[in-house]
């Protein structure tokens, strides 16, 4: 896999300008060694000669990832990723790096928050065992490691005991407590309360637990329940090993080596214009040896200075402008 090591060394320093020069590094490299994003782009009868910025590389849909293996020939030891998903639906799977995941995630999560180190780490999702493949889960396990010594900890299944093990902190140690967005809303409207100096992250929808809502709705409900917390966001996903993560303004922003865009509704090759709804697409320069360039399915709007807000998910009838991009 030629150049793949120095891109390696790479992917984690793009500044400015050196952003789009790495990026299309990163696009012939897949082009030439991952099979299903090089017959995509074939489909599209993409020129690798000719492209020559952001706007030119062609975007893998992320239903591809539900029915192909999304892989470069020849990369060894790889783990695989599986989505959760919902009941009657197939999972996507992304085969990955362990070493560059984590690499990633904790650059990422310092960005954001600084050493992961001084934190202990609580999470209303299922544990390790429960679900081994789990992005999410193999991330929260990740950043507990960074502080061995500290009382971390998985209670899905246990919401009395995190209201004795937060009641017990509050105020006394900086802690970040991860949750489904259904199991926190569940946790807060059960065991409401203040505690102080917690930040809460939530990482998605609802997943048929509870009535989807808006993010805006969401927040409103966690800073009810959990008074006197920081509520912030995460947006990631199986088939991305990076993350973007909310500030208490809602905003989204991406580390140095992840980028959005917003591409139109009705037209997945034109992009839109700042704070116009499009769907987005994803640069994720650490998906070296997947694909780095993603459709997905969510709705945002982006901002001149690259933060961006998620608006949610596209439904049928939006989706058929992007599922041209998919063929038979």
């Amino acid at each position: 896999m030629t150049g793949a090591r120095k891109l390696e060394d790479l992917i984690f320093e793009p500044r400015g300008r050196d952003f789009t020069s790495l990026a299309l590094r990163v696009f012939r490299f897949q082009q030439e060694h991952c099979e299903v994003y090089r017959a995509f782009a074939d489909a599209l009868s993409v020129d690798p000669a000719r492209v020559t910025g952001l706007g030119d590389i062609p975007f893998l849909p992320i239903e591809f990832f539900k029915t192909r293996e999304v892989v470069c020939r020849g990369k060894q030891g790889l783990r695989v990723f599986h989505s959760s998903g919902t009941t009657g639906t197939v999972p996507s799977r992304h085969f990955i790096d362990p070493g560059i995941y984590e690499a990633s995630l904790l650059k990422g999560f310092r960005l954001a928050f600084g050493d992961p180190a001084g934190y202990t780490f609580l999470a209303l999702t299922p544990g390790p065992d429960e679900n081994p493949y789990s992005s999410l889960i193999f991330m929260i396990r990740v950043l507990m490691e960074q502080n061995p010594g500290h009382d971390h900890g998985f209670y899905l299944h246990d919401p009395s005991g995190l209201m004795k093990r937060l009641s017990a902190s509050a105020g006394r140690e900086k802690t970040v407590l991860f949750g489904l967005s259904w199991a926190l809303l569940d946790f807060a409207e059960r065991y409401p309360g203040d505690y102080g100096g917690l930040t809460v992250i939530e990482t998605g929808g609802m997943k048929g637990r509870r009535k989807e809502i808006t993010r805006e709705e969401l927040h409103a409900g966690l800073r009810a329940g959990f008074r006197g917390s920081s509520i912030r966001s995460e947006y990631g996903m199986t088939e991305l090993l990076s993350q973007a993560w909310s500030g208490p303004g809602g905003l989204f922003t991406c580390p140095g080596w992840m980028k959005v865009l917003t591409r139109e509704l009705n037209d997945p090759f034109a992009y839109t214009s700042y704070g116009k709804t499009g769907c987005i697409n994803v640069i994720d320069l650490a998906n070296l040896y997947s694909c780095s360039f993603i459709a997905t399915d969510d709705l945002g709007k982006l901002s001149a200075d690259g933060s961006f807000q998620v608006l949610g998910r596209l439904d049928a009838s939006e989706l058929r402008g992007c599922s041209l991009m998919i063929g038979d």
